[in-house]
């Protein structure tokens, strides 16, 4: 039922993350990084006319003369509208910006003819800087493309190209001069622009699919690291109902079957009644050193202290004191053991050993422990028997023993196989064989 759940709440979130970013593409947002190079290209607009102006006031040559009062009060409104305009004009202001940026170089060059001929320039001599044009028109183009793509480029040469030319034309008759250097000029920037705005668009379509892709694995990582953490819960509550069923569990239930018969030799057989008393009292207070083993197993973990050996050799021996038990002790050097095995294989090893040992302890009264762990070049396997009264593992399995399937489960999760080996009245052995560098 869990899985189930969480495989359908993973669906429903990839879908409504797959959805957000569909829509996000939709809304055309605003590229990274443009409006800083829009911003940028006319504050050094603004530098330049301003440098010009200065010039024109020192050195004046008629042929040649400028007029950049009209270019600054174009690069001053958009300033004015990039910086601090852009929340009142909406959505719209971005085109509004582009359109002043490409049409207001066009008009300013024309105005600045127009004044040299009526001061006795030639028409040809007065549009010997046409080709500037190109330089400033340059930056508004790839703006176009980056953000609006190869059809916006179209419009955008189309409609400068077509103002450019008529301005020209309307010059060439007033001033009586043939506009063939313009329209050339004029002719070579489409070409180019078309073929530019091209090329930018075609990288900007890449750079997006890069980033929708990016998008979308980072939703799916966040899927993924979301049903991680939904499933180490599951685990970490069936590790804890586990630790709860070998120590609370079983000592409340001892203490119960205890006390019921207790309650029933009361009259009939006091001292009998009594004997059932204390011992109950000694499996009460055998249960809450169990609980506070069990407490103090989840909050410190003796790998980080003292390494797979030697926390294995302190869980073997402490097991076997408990027990009263002799024990038959085999574990390689600590540094023998370092960095073969990942530190959640490590974890699942001493998990097993610890309910394997458990289990020989607490139901199979052994009078015997053995422990023996051995490294080989393709793996690290432990072996953990004892002398008890053994069981089925079959049976023990069909009864849904959360000490076995716990063991299961672990050998499951570190990738190891995992072999149980009982009979009744014959002791029991558990074999553990983790392959080295499994990174489970």
């Amino acid at each position: 039922m869990f899985r189930v759940t969480l495989r359908h709440d993973c669906e429903h979130l990839h879908l409504y993350r797959s959805v957000a970013i569909m829509v996000s593409m939709k809304q055309k947002a605003l590229e990274p990084g443009l409006l800083a190079v829009f911003r940028w290209f006319v504050a050094a607009r603004l530098v330049v006319l301003a440098a010009m102006a200065l010039g024109q006031a020192l050195w004046r040559r008629p042929q040649i003369l400028r007029y950049p009062v009209v270019g600054l009060a174009e690069v001053v409104g958009l300033l004015i509208l990039l910086l601090w305009m852009r929340q009142k004009s909406g959505e719209a202001y971005l085109p509004f910006a582009l359109a002043i940026a490409s049409f207001g170089p066009i008009i300013e060059h024309t105005l600045t003819v127009s004044l040299r001929m009526l001061r006795g320039t030639a028409g040809q001599v007065a549009m010997a800087d046409a080709w500037q044009l190109i330089l400033v028109l340059l930056i508004p183009l790839i703006l176009v493309a980056w953000q609006y793509g190869f059809r916006a480029v179209l419009l955008f040469c189309a409609t400068t190209t077509a103002l450019d030319f008529l301005l020209t034309v309307v010059l060439a008759v007033i001033g009586r001069f043939r506009p063939g250097t313009a329209v050339a000029l004029i002719t070579v920037r489409t070409l180019l622009y078309s073929l530019l705005g091209y090329v930018v668009d075609r990288l900007m379509s890449a750079q997006r699919e890069q980033r929708t892709s990016l998008a979308e694995a980072h939703a799916r990582l966040a899927d993924y690291a979301t049903t991680l953490e939904q499933l180490t819960v599951s685990r970490e509550r069936n590790r804890l109902a586990r630790e709860l069923h070998d120590t609370l569990a079983h000592s409340l239930s001892a203490v119960s079957v205890q006390l019921e018969a207790v309650r029933s030799l009361w009259d009939a057989d006091p001292k009998s009644a009594r004997e059932m008393l204390d011992r109950s009292l000694l499996l009460t207070r055998e249960g809450l050193t169990e609980a506070r083993q069990a407490i103090g197993a989840l909050r410190a973990d003796p790998l980080e202290d003292l390494g797979l050996a030697l926390a294995l050799q302190q869980l073997a021996r402490s097991q076997a004191e408990r027990a009263g038990a002799e024990l038959i002790l085999s574990v390689p050097k600590t540094g023998d053991l370092r960095g073969v095995l990942s530190p959640f294989a490590e974890q699942g090893l001493y998990r097993i050993a610890n309910e394997a040992l458990d289990n020989a302890v607490r139901h199979a009264q052994a009078k015997r422990l053995s422990l023996v762990l051995s490294q080989s070049p393709e793996s690290v396997s432990l072996v953990i028997s004892d002398d008890g009264v053994g069981f089925n593992p079959r049976a023990a399995s069909s009864e849904g023993h959360y000490g076995l399937q716990g063991m299961r489960e672990r050998a499951e999760l570190i990738g190891a196989r995992l072999q149980i080996t009982s009979h009744p009245g014959t002791g029991s052995t558990v074999t553990v064989t983790v392959p080295t560098g499994n990174e489970a």
